[in-house]
């Protein structure tokens, strides 16, 4: 898959990835997921998206070669590989924050190193092909246990852990309301997950009808279609006694409905991070001392957020990029034990060949789509 500028994606031929670095292994992947964040690169919404790059950071495969300094992988291994590229040995990742690797990306002020997200996130070639080169190989992928399923496998990779981890930035107590906007499959699992954690109320916000019904079935949430109200905070207010919520997780990011000025200024002149009106919203909904958890991706420029509202009321935010990895152990048990079933989001399998459908059919919403895999090729 390679980029060819906003809305346009295609299949072409690509020289096959090398070892370029004695910690490198290329996989030949088997499985591959096309993500929401992946549609703001689509969109033309993240600066530095440059033509002919592949995009993809949801991917498993097997390990095909391996550079001569690889010592935990060898040849034939099955392998999931989280979206994070990280060395695991510099001031972060000593410090489990992988996501903020600073020996993998130019850009390292911010983001570490992503899988086909931008030259903001380092330029890697990702996953949406039938090869991917892996660097610091001996410590990003884990090989996949006998008992996972692949659909599982691959969507442990960055939606889930994802979603976990925006659960787990709420710091939910016992008994806490939740209010999670947007029902995008990392939207999901952070409701589902928010009942893992304590949650005595789950909410979940969203304008699509498909979408909110499987946050009742997937996460047993309440639900409300922001397009049925005048004014959704208002409504967040009545349904808690006038306070507010104790938890709010923002799942939408960079192109939350509701601001055309924003939609211009982000693809046509990159002026912007994103539309706020989602965080905003979070801002709004939730009581004075409550804690908002921002899992939205957002570009790296201006957005216009109400943030004296947050100091004012006394929120605390917490965000970052997931650092799958460190969520790995915890999220293996619950998926084991059937508490989380992450392929039961999985709605279309797409054949590599067939991508820029996928990408069409995932970016306008249709048939119910909810999470596209990415196979390699037609059955």
């Amino acid at each position: 898959m390679v980029y060819r500028g906003p809305y346009k994606v295609r299949v072409e031929e690509k020289e096959r990835p090398a070892i370029e670095h004695p910690n490198d292994a290329i996989v030949k992947v088997q499985l591959a997921a096309i993500c929401g964040s992946d549609l703001h690169l689509y969109h033309g919404m993240m600066p530095d998206t440059r033509i002919g790059h592949t995009f993809g950071h949801e991917f498993i495969g097997v390990v095909d070669e391996v550079g001569s300094s690889v010592r935990n992988l060898a040849v034939g291994d099955r392998v999931m590989v989280p979206f994070n590229i990280f060395c695991g040995t510099c001031w972060y990742c000593a410090r489990g924050l992988y996501s903020n690797c600073h020996n993998v990306n130019p850009n390292a002020t911010a983001v570490g190193g992503i899988y086909g997200y931008s030259h903001t996130t380092g330029g890697y070639d990702g996953g949406q092909a039938e090869y991917v080169r892996v660097p610091f190989a001996d410590v990003g992928p884990a090989k996949i246990p006998d008992w996972m399923a692949d659909e599982d496998a691959v969507l442990l990779t960055d939606m889930t852990a994802t979603g976990y981890f925006g659960a787990q930035l709420g710091d939910i107590v016992q008994g806490d309301v939740v209010v999670v906007f947007g029902a995008g499959p990392v939207g999901l699992v952070a409701a589902r997950s928010a009942w893992l954690m304590g949650a005595g109320r789950v909410i979940v916000i969203d304008h699509l009808d498909h979408r909110l019904e499987k946050a009742r079935t997937f996460a047993q949430a309440e639900t409300y279609n922001f397009t049925e109200y005048a004014d959704i905070v208002l409504e967040m207010k009545k349904t808690t006694d006038f306070l507010g919520a104790d938890v709010a997780i923002e799942c939408v990011g960079a192109e939350a409905d509701g601001d055309f000025l924003q939609h211009v200024t982000s693809a046509k002149l990159k002026l912007q991070g994103g539309s706020p009106v989602a965080l905003n919203w979070a801002i709004d909904s939730v009581r004075k001392g409550a804690t908002i958890s921002v899992m939205g991706a957002y570009g790296p420029l201006f957005s216009a957020v109400k943030f004296g509202d947050a100091m004012n009321k006394g929120l605390t935010i917490h965000t970052n990029q997931c650092p799958v990895k460190r969520q790995w152990p915890r999220l293996f048990e619950h998926v084991r034990n059937g508490h989380l079933r992450p392929s039961e989001l999985a709605t279309h399998r797409v054949p590599l060949e067939h991508i820029a459908e996928g990408y069409h059919m995932f970016s306008a919403k249709l048939d119910g789509i909810i999470k596209p895999l990415v196979v390699p090729t037609a059955a």
